[in-house]
């Protein structure tokens, strides 16, 4: 405020100058004086010559409310002329992210601009922006707060991420680069604390575009530096060291004497595989690989980099050893360390209990064993007994939550189900759009990648669960196998159950094509309640371009990705056949 008063009584004294100029021969000295006063002092003068070209934003503090809605709770950073908060939408009710800065400020313009470029990206695999706007002399920019998430910083304070779950994550945030590199967004800024994990295991990508255009950063190579970047991230996950001589982000730096050095060379038990991409990823301004193969200069050539690795397992889940209560140990005998109360817990001694003598025992295991013998027998009947049940409720037409219909594949005799089938593998997909209106085209190659943590997902419809023709006719994915094939059956899996999904398969001529459904061949239909479901065909048809329409999708509540209504996604896709 102090500068604008300044400039204004600055304006007011040169004002008063000219007039004093003008009265100079007619006025005495005592009159210029007082007449100089005047014009000096600031409660004097009209406000239209002193209003301020920009008026000062708002004073912002916790329960201050933007827009009428958004009420700031928490201040996480200010820095640069900007502050972040954590914030709630009063309307939605929902936790939210919010940038603010004033919008004489010398970044507001670039600010909005990537704020509205990053919320056009649509990517759930990025943290989404929901909002951007001008306001009282005030930018701000509203996104998405995930409550359940954690940042990658966290998550190697402790330890480095096992080799699997280091894979999943630079799979996962390099792909997620590779697709905004290619609508043309850079993130600039991409360290760990950009980095969040959610509970679901999904990867997610905070701060595209908008935090590097807050501190003013740019650059004439943006996807290198978003692929050393994320080399930077792996080398983190692997070793719990900054790849550089500074420490950052919480990390000790690698000394300064000796260079990058090969992460399976700073830390033992280091995935090979993992420690060369980021080595090929860090390759930069005088950094040399360790090992022969070029370097990533691209998130796309980091992406397939990543996918070229062996697949990696995933570790082994840790058994808890078997306990049980005192009483079920049939006494209520005391610990050494005293009295047991009922219900507390014992681990069962390493010392089995002494074998049962004599014929007494013999006789014991015999009787045991005999009713071990006719309790599988009768639990394999029961078992044959009601899948024959099922199977001739099938043939009489009976109900059934999911119910499968032969297409155009052939007659009932024989079918799908009488030859030996066996994996027909995915060579690429592309999203089936014949009414126009995709939904997320870059991410049709996570339904074949045999990860449940990644899925192709709908647009969320009010309607449901059968789209409303004048609205949707459906939506859908086309799978190329390669090579004409014949085909069986195919398996989807589902990431929302509920009332209900409708699925069809259809025989297509192109990955690419635009013809309806009604102009391509149909296979299969069926319909689930569930997250699964399975279209075999009456017998084998010989097709390379195999389409999954969708024509009903289930209720479900909003999450982190799209609002409650009617929506799907698929994890993943499965075909078989000869």
């Amino acid at each position: 405020m102090a500068e604008r008063s300044t400039a204004a009584v600055g304006v007011a004294n040169e004002g008063g100058d000219k007039q004093l100029a003008a009265h100079a021969e007619s006025a005495t000295a005592d009159e210029a004086t007082d007449q100089s006063e005047e014009q000096d002092a600031p409660q004097q003068t009209p406000p239209e010559e002193t209003a301020p070209t920009n008026s000062e934003p708002p004073e912002l503090h916790s329960g201050h409310k933007l827009a009428g809605r958004y009420r700031l709770e928490e201040c996480l950073t200010r820095a640069d002329g900007f502050s972040s908060w954590r914030a709630v939408d009063e309307k939605l009710r929902r936790a939210v992210g919010i940038h603010t800065l004033p919008a004489d400020h010398s970044r507001a313009r670039s600010v909005l601009a990537a704020a509205r470029s990053a919320a056009l990206l649509g990517d759930p695999r990025f943290v989404q922006v929901l909002d951007a706007v001008e306001e009282n002399d005030l930018v701000y920019v509203i996104h998405e707060w995930l409550p359940d998430a954690r940042e990658l910083t966290t998550l190697i304070a402790a330890d480095p991420l096992e080799p699997h779950e280091a894979h999943q994550m630079v799979n996962q945030i390099s792909q997620a680069m590779a697709a905004a590199h290619r609508e043309g967004l850079a993130h600039l800024r991409l360290g760990p604390d950009a980095v969040l994990r959610t509970e679901a295991g999904q990867y997610r990508i905070r701060g595209l575009a908008v935090a590097a255009a807050l501190r003013g950063i740019s650059s004439e190579r943006p996807q290198r530096e978003d692929t050393e970047a994320i080399g930077a991230l792996l080398y983190a996950s692997l070793t719990q060291r900054w790849p550089y001589p500074e420490d950052e982000h919480g990390l000790t730096g690698l000394p300064k004497d000796v260079g990058l050095v090969a992460p399976d060379q700073v830390r033992a038990g280091v995935h090979r595989g993992l420690s060369e991409v980021a080595m090929r990823a860090l390759v930069n301004d005088g950094a040399t690989a360790s090992r022969e193969p070029e370097p990533c200069t691209t998130p796309e050539e980091l992406a397939k980099a990543v996918a070229a690795i062996p697949k990696i397992r995933p570790p082994e889940p840790t058994m808890t050893p078997y306990s049980r209560t005192t009483y079920q140990q049939g006494s209520y005998r005391q610990t050494p360390g005293g009295p047991t109360s009922p219900g507390v817990t014992s681990v069962l001694s390493a010392t089995p209990p002494p074998a049962l003598p004599g014929r007494t025992g013999k006789a014991l295991k015999w009787s045991v064993s005999a009713l071990l013998i006719v309790a599988l027998g009768l639990g394999s009947w029961q078992l044959a007994e009601t899948l024959m049940d099922r199977e001739n409720q099938a043939k009489s037409g009976g109900t059934s939550t999911s119910h499968n219909t032969g297409g155009d594949g052939g007659s009932d005799n024989g079918g799908a189900n009488q030859v030996t089938l066996k994996p027909l593998p995915v060579q690429g997909a592309a999203e089936y759009a014949p009414y126009g209106g995709a939904q997320h085209p870059n991410d049709v190659g996570a339904t074949y990648d045999s990860k449940t943590s990644t899925y192709w997902r709908t647009n969320s419809f009010a309607d449901g669960p059968e789209f409303a023709p004048s609205v949707k006719k459906g939506v859908g994915i086309a799978y190329d196998l390669g090579a004409t094939k014949k085909l069986g059956q195919a398996s989807i899996e589902f990431y929302y159950g509920g009332d209900h999904t409708a699925v069809t398969l259809y025989a297509a001529d192109s990955l690419a094509s635009t013809a309806e459904p009604s102009q391509l061949k149909k296979l299969a239909t069926v319909t689930t309640d569930g997250k699964a479901a399975k279209l075999t065909l009456k017998a084998p048809v010989e097709t390379r371009y195999v389409v999954v329409w969708l024509t009903a999708l289930p209720y479900s509540d909003a999450d982190g990705y799209s609002g409650a209504g009617h929506k799907q996604a698929i994890t993943n896709v499965r075909f078989e056949g000869q």
